[in-house]
Parts: C-alpha cells; structure tokens; sequence
C-alpha cells in the first residue's frame, strides 16, 4: 500500500489520544517481535522495505510533522534520519533511494528501536500538556500519523511475507492460528484435495449474486471522522444495473482457470498483462507451488498446502481481469463496489483477528468478505474525484502525485487494521503488483437475474 497522507482530520469527542498512540506504536513493535535482527534488516525486491525502515520511516514521520513543526524544545536522537527515512515527501527534501534501503546496515534494529522510543517519549509529552494548545492544535497531524502507521502495519506483514518466501528454509512468521468457526482450511489442517482436472473442490459451490438496480449514488466519504484526501469530495455517479458476486473467487476456482492453460491463452490478456505473463514466467498467483502432491502455497504460518475454499490472494490487475474475463464476467467499478458496501457494518477477517491469512467465505445469504480477507481489485484507474484539490504543503504530496497508472482496490485484506478500513477507503496499485493480499470479486452487468 502506497504511503498516502492527507484529509479530513477530525478528532472524535472525547477521544484518549494518548492512548491510541501507544495502542498503535505497541502494535507496529508486536508485528516486528516475530522477526530476527537479520529479518528487519533484508529487502527482497524493490518494491517491498525492510522492517527496521518502516520502523524509522512511521517514527520519522511523526518527528517530522509534529515534533519539528510544534515543539521548539525538540532535539533530534540523530540528524541523519531526516534523509534516511524519508520516503517520498521531496518538499521535505532527499531521501535516500527506496531500492538500496536495505544497504542501511546502520543505525542497527536496536538503534531505531531507541529512535521510537525517542520521538514517542516527545510525543507523549506534547499530549499530556494541554494547556497550551499545541496538543489541540497537532492532534489531527497525530491522528493522521497513526493512520499512516497503520498502512505500514499492512506493509510489516506483506513485505516480512515476501522476505521468508525467498529463503529457501521457507520460514514461517507465526505459527498456523485456526480459522474462526464456520470457516475450513484456513490452518492448512486436513484441507480438500483439489482435484488435478480442474474440476471444483470438495464444499466449493457456484457463486450466488447480488443484483443492484440502475440510480443515483453518492459515493466518497462525507461527515465526521477520519477519511484521506482522495477519498473526498462525495459526488453523485450514475450506475447501471449491475450484479456482484456474494463472496470471492476461491483458490479452487482460480486452479480451474490455471489448469484450463490460461497463462498460455493470449486472448484472455490485456496486451501489458500479456506481456507481463511472457516476460516473469507467471504460470500461478504469486506464493504458489506445484508439487508430486498437489498445489501449494506460501504462508505467514508457512509452506501449506492450497485451501481450496480460501479466496485466491496475490493476484495482479492483470490476472484478475483475465479471470474475470475468462469466467464471463467482468470486475466492479469502485462506484459500484462502494456502492454494495456503503451500507454494510466493517467486519471480517481482518488484522485484529491474528489469522493473517485469507479465509473461507462465512455461510449465510447477500453479500460476503466485502472487508478483510483479500483486497478486491475493481476495473477503476486510480484519479481524482471531481472537484479534488491536494492538500497544500509536504502532507499532500501522496495522493494526488500518484493518480496514474494504477488501479483501485476495496475492503482491506487479512492484515489491515479494522479500525483503519471504511467502505470509502481507495487504496491503489500498479496493475501488476501481487505482493499484497489482493484477490478478486467478480461483476457483471444487469441485475444478477
């Protein structure tokens, strides 16, 4: 998830912001915890960080737009992380460059553990004094601060996930935690055997669909609470009948699409996914393995092997749209997904439920896993909503600036923070990035009759 900043910047009544810092903060070294000092150093490809980066780079940001701009008496624990852990805000100033961050050897973890302690210990402090109206007046910039920690709770989990995956021990980040009741093959335990001609899954059932009718709707967020600047202004979209797939493409669904030869059907591509296909070899999602026994995938509890009713995650634009079109269908908009879950409660599998994995869709009628488990790739190109302005200054840099060439994905994943997820969230990628827990929910025209 790109590091997006900037928004509406409500403080809830009554809202302990102290605690919630240390809440968040406590949580970010918890993710940490499982890995080795060698761990947080590593960077498995460019586009993922090590650990101990995101560790300076969330303190830095507080360092950076609270400390620095609101208290005189700040003394930085060392000037050189200005540039160090700076990651994209060129109005700050250099950064050093993303693809090399894993060559910072030093400062050492235990360095930049001193670092969180620092800035959280200025902080704290800067809260606790609320007479002189700096707290009041920074608090927003803080809360914006914790959500953006959060995006890199989501990207600790993600980028840990692509490091163990590349080390031929095939370690595993925590052990296999079981599914909540009603769901099946989440722990690897005893799964269905997928069968070798494609042919559907033991428990799998077709799809159902929720049809939607032809309107006016309203979508971006509107009202109080905390919503990035991309998210705004609310506008009206006029929607044709439409239908939605109740639950996720699952992994046994996916294996059909796979063994039909679709990684070798050219006419299911875009032309770039075609491309994409032909030059990095893609044969399967991103963590899958085929062996004398059957598919497997790579975990956070490790190599297990392929849950056949789990939904398929770390998928591209590209595949899910060569999916879709090959199943007959086609992906949402975000106007229509948002649309489907404007009026359902946040839940599901997220972070909060330590599962850390994608699961079986829950029995039950209407639509499901609309939050958590997968990311949900819409058909949508990432830009501005009429009537958008970036934010003025530093703090506006990361959402507008990155409105081309990418797509749009909905509903947060197994390791997004529930309280961070909202049916107006906007999180964007390249069309072909598969590192994230980015799945697929399938659309198609008219009202699902």
């Amino acid at each position: 998830m790109a590091s997006r900043v900037g928004g509406s910047r409500a403080v809830a009544p009554g809202e302990d912001l102290a605690a919630r810092y240390r809440d968040v903060r406590g949580l970010t070294e918890r993710l940490r915890a499982p890995l080795s000092a060698e761990d947080c150093q590593a960077q498995s490809m460019d586009d993922a960080s090590p650990i101990k980066w995101h560790l300076a780079h969330t303190t830095w940001f507080f360092e950076t737009f609270v400390l620095e701009t609101g208290c005189p008496d700040y003394q930085p624990l060392d000037p050189s992380f200005r540039v160090l852990f700076n990651s994209y805000y060129q109005q700050v100033g250099p950064q050093h460059p993303r693809p090399e961050r894993g060559l910072l050897t030093r400062p050492s973890l235990d360095q930049v553990l001193e670092y969180r302690a620092h800035v959280d210990a200025y902080v704290l402090d800067l809260l606790a004094r609320r007479g002189d109206g700096r707290a009041a007046r920074l608090a927003p910039t803080i809360i914006l601060g914790l959500h953006h920690e959060q995006q890199h709770q989501e990207l600790i989990l993600t980028d840990a996930k692509h490091l163990l995956a590349a080390n031929p021990l095939r370690p595993a980040y925590q052990p296999a935690v079981p599914p909540r009741p009603g769901h099946r093959g989440a722990d690897g335990a005893a799964p269905a055997r997928i069968a070798g001609d494609g042919s559907a899954p033991t428990g799998a059932t077709p799809p159902r669909w929720a049809g939607f009718p032809k309107g006016l709707c309203e979508v971006g967020h509107a009202g109080d609470g905390f919503a990035f600047d991309n998210e705004q202004p609310r506008h009206v979209v006029a929607l044709t009948p439409f239908a939605l797939a109740a639950r996720a493409v699952t992994n046994g669904e996916y294996l059909a699409f796979v063994e039909d030869g679709a990684y070798e059907r050219p006419e299911l591509w875009l032309s770039d996914g075609w491309i994409a296909v032909q030059s990095r070899g893609w044969r399967a999602p991103l963590y899958w393995e085929q062996g004398d026994d059957g598919w497997r995938e790579f975990t956070l509890a490790g190599l297990r092997r392929l849950a056949p009713d789990d939904p398929v995650c770390h998928v591209s634009y590209y595949e899910a749209d060569a999916y879709a079109t090959w199943a007959g269908a086609r992906l949402p908009t975000e106007a229509e997904w948002e649309a489907a879950a404007g009026p359902v409660p946040v839940g599901g599998n997220l972070l909060d439920s330590g599962l850390l994995h994608p699961a079986q869709a829950p029995p039950g009628d209407g639509l499901r896993q609309l939050f958590g488990d997968v990311w949900e790739w819409t058909r949508s190109a990432y830009a501005p909503y009429p009537g958008y302005r970036p934010p003025a200054g530093a703090l506006g840099e990361y959402n507008g600036k990155f409105m081309c060439n990418q797509f749009v994905l909905r509903g947060g994943s197994c390791a997004t923070p529930a309280a961070h997820i909202r049916a107006t969230y906007r999180n964007f990628f390249p069309p072909d990035a598969r590192w994230q827990f980015s799945g697929i929910r399938l659309a198609r025209d008219g009202d699902g009759g």
